[in-house]
């Protein structure tokens, strides 16, 4: 990374952001020797101006921001960093600075399944459910999945809600499989809907991707 540690007099402004709900923490500032330090613990460190000394984010609170990625914006002088918060992010005891809470959107744990999914099929552990599913192939994958549908369609009909939503977990999760089988993903299936939805979408997405 090429950092401009120079333009602010030593700092650079940082933004923290949760790795797995996207929600912006906290903003704080780094200088190199900060910088050097959460890169070496990979526990986010801060230089406070306050006190003019490093702090890292947890030392006194026990709740630490666990380093998932960090990136530089376009002019150098500017930090982007993912992390795994162990608790609450602000001094005042709230997820976060201004005072938002940080839940998790169930819905993105879809992603989470996903990068699972592909790892298993990359890795074909031994002992893996998932493992076995790849091992048979897309027709005994593609099989599965309908016999999921049709418990599906059965709780559906006849079945509780709660009986209901474990046979569509079942059914989805047989689905993320197969997609992986085929070199897809489950945001390929969002990146659809969402195009049937607003078809201007996908309009100006293949004009971004010309101009790039």
């Amino acid at each position: 990374m090429n950092i401009d540690f120079k333009k602010m007099g030593g700092l650079v402004p940082v933004i923290i952001q949760d790795a797995v709900t996207a929600k912006v923490l906290m903003l704080g500032f780094m200088n190199e020797e900060a910088y050097e330090k959460t890169m070496e613990t990979k526990l986010v460190t801060f230089w406070s101006r306050t006190r003019q000394c490093l702090w890292t984010k947890g030392e006194t609170s026990g709740n630490y921001l666990h380093l998932v990625s960090i990136k530089e914006d376009c002019d150098h002088d500017t930090l982007l960093i993912q992390a795994h918060p162990d608790g609450p992010v602000c001094h005042l005891g709230t997820d976060t600075c201004w005072g938002e809470e940080n839940d998790v959107n169930p819905i993105l744990f879809l992603t989470e399944l996903q990068d699972f999914i592909n790892v298993r099929h990359k890795e074909m552990p031994e002992g893996s459910y998932t493992t076995s599913l790849f091992r048979k192939g897309v027709n005994k994958i593609a099989q599965k999945v309908g016999e999921e549908a049709v418990e599906t369609v059965i709780e559906a009909t006849n079945g509780t809600g709660e009986k209901l939503i474990y046979e569509a977990s079942d059914l989805l999760y047989h689905l993320i499989v197969l997609l992986t089988s085929k070199g897809l993903r489950i945001e390929d299936i969002a990146s659809e809907l969402i195009k049937r939805h607003n078809p201007d979408w996908d309009k100006a997405r293949r004009i971004k991707k010309s101009k790039e």
